[in-house]
């Protein structure tokens, strides 16, 4: 017996769903790549778009058998007077005709690349696929238990959608033959008895009248025996069991003080929108906690993180300070998975940078999973200094620098890979 599996799944016009998640399992590195180098290009605003990639023709081109020619031929190809048997051909300069921009010319041939449109989803899924916040730990919370819900066997009530149909009718046929069984016996020890009367022509005698009553009688018996009974029924049931959840905070620190030029703004901007899509996408429970800082250090929202322009002198230690007391007084610890993510051109004022590393390593880094730390300007500025005492005491600790637009996914990617992903 053939099974068929038919997919009834809707697609859009002219469109296979089926045959497009085919190809995009297939071909998945190269389209993964072509989004990579699509996301360098991107401005903020539209880093959430849809994309169309471009996959290269050899990446894409089927294998193909062919019969040979066989044995050895040889040609006459008439008019001839350029080449002899035995003359090698350079190779025709250009790029062959692949659609490369270069001059014109009269020789090379190819194909031009396939173009793929991504949807929003697609393009996303494939952006952060293999990112992970590291060292993710399961804690038991009593003040916000999560439930999750498992099977506990059958139940004689229930909602007809969690009906057992099997177990049900096992049970009712388990109950017919416990019924029926012992009459049915005495049934067949009936017919016979009446059949050997009938044999020896006792028919019509009271002894068989009195057979043909009980054999009418035990009949009527079994018919009244239900083919299926409310006593049958078996439902589904389900149980609310508490399950370890993994219960996370992210702090963003961004540096907004005057060093701070626009170019570094936007750098720092992109960092911190890349990390919000990817925190707000793949963790169904995460704070995130937004802390813009100068000479002082604000709690903002979202809306105010991105887009507010004020500005002002640069002390560090402000964010890191307030970064602390928000810390233990709403997130304790031994509760969350604590992150932090900052971002600075490394310029602080005077020994404020010293600071900055006694309160990191005294006070904020024993207590927290992970803290990366970019730096959006090309040289080491006195916080790149202290941070960089930092790592090996705190292998938690990491600190990048990125310098141009293209090098904030890399960089994001290599701070929160998946352990055992390659950068």
């Amino acid at each position: 017996m053939a099974l068929q599996i038919i997919d009834r799944r809707l697609a859009g016009k002219n469109k296979s769903v089926v045959n497009r998640e085919r190809f995009v399992r297939r071909f998945k590195r190269q389209i993964a790549d072509a989004v990579r180098r699509a996301v360098a290009k991107r401005d903020i605003r539209h880093i959430e778009q849809a994309e169309n990639v471009a996959i290269p023709r050899q990446d894409i081109r089927e294998p193909v058998f062919r019969h040979g020619p066989g044995g050895v031929q040889d040609t006459v190809h008439p008019g001839n007077r350029d080449h002899v048997r035995g003359d090698r051909i350079a190779r025709p300069a250009g790029g062959a005709g692949r659609g490369t921009g270069s001059q014109a010319s009269d020789s090379g041939e190819g194909e031009d690349d396939f173009i793929f449109t991504l949807s929003k989803e697609e393009f996303m899924q494939l952006f952060f696929e293999d990112l992970a916040l590291p060292r993710l730990l399961r804690t038991h919370l009593g003040e916000t238990p999560l439930y999750r819900s498992r099977r506990a066997g059958y139940s004689h009530e229930g909602t007809p959608h969690n009906l057992a149909v099997l177990r049900t009718m096992r049970g009712a046929l388990g109950r017919r033959i416990a019924l029926t069984k012992a009459p049915l016996r005495e049934l067949q020890a009936l017919r016979e008895a009446l059949a050997a009367l009938q044999d020896q022509g006792q028919g019509e005698s009271a002894a068989a009248a009195e057979l043909r009553q009980r054999i009418t009688a035990l009949k009527l018996r079994l018919h009244k025996v239900a083919f299926l009974d409310p006593i049958d029924l078996r439902f589904r049931n389900h149980t609310l069991v508490p399950v370890p959840t993994s219960q996370a905070v992210m702090f963003c620190l961004m540096d907004v003080s005057g060093s701070m030029d626009e170019a570094r703004k936007d750098l720092a901007k992109r960092f911190f929108i890349l990390l919000y899509l990817f925190l707000t996408r793949h963790y169904e429970k995460i704070d995130l906690v937004f802390i813009r800082h100068h000479t002082r250090a604000d709690e903002v929202d979202e809306n105010t993180f991105f887009h507010a322009i004020e500005s002002g002198g640069t002390v560090v230690s402000s964010a890191l300070v307030l970064l602390e007391q928000i810390m233990r007084a709403r997130y304790p610890s031994d509760a969350w998975n604590v992150y932090v993510a900052q971002v600075s051109d490394g310029d602080d004022y005077g020994d404020d940078a010293t600071i900055c590393h006694n309160l990191l390593a005294d006070k904020i880094l024993p207590l927290v999973r992970y803290f990366a730390y970019v730096q959006v300007a090309p040289e080491e500025q006195n916080l790149w200094q202290e941070y960089s005492r930092l790592p090996p005491d705190f292998p938690q600790f990491a600190m990048r620098t990125v310098e141009e637009p293209s090098e904030i996914y890399p960089v994001f990617r290599e701070l929160f890979r998946k352990e055992g992903v390659p950068v």
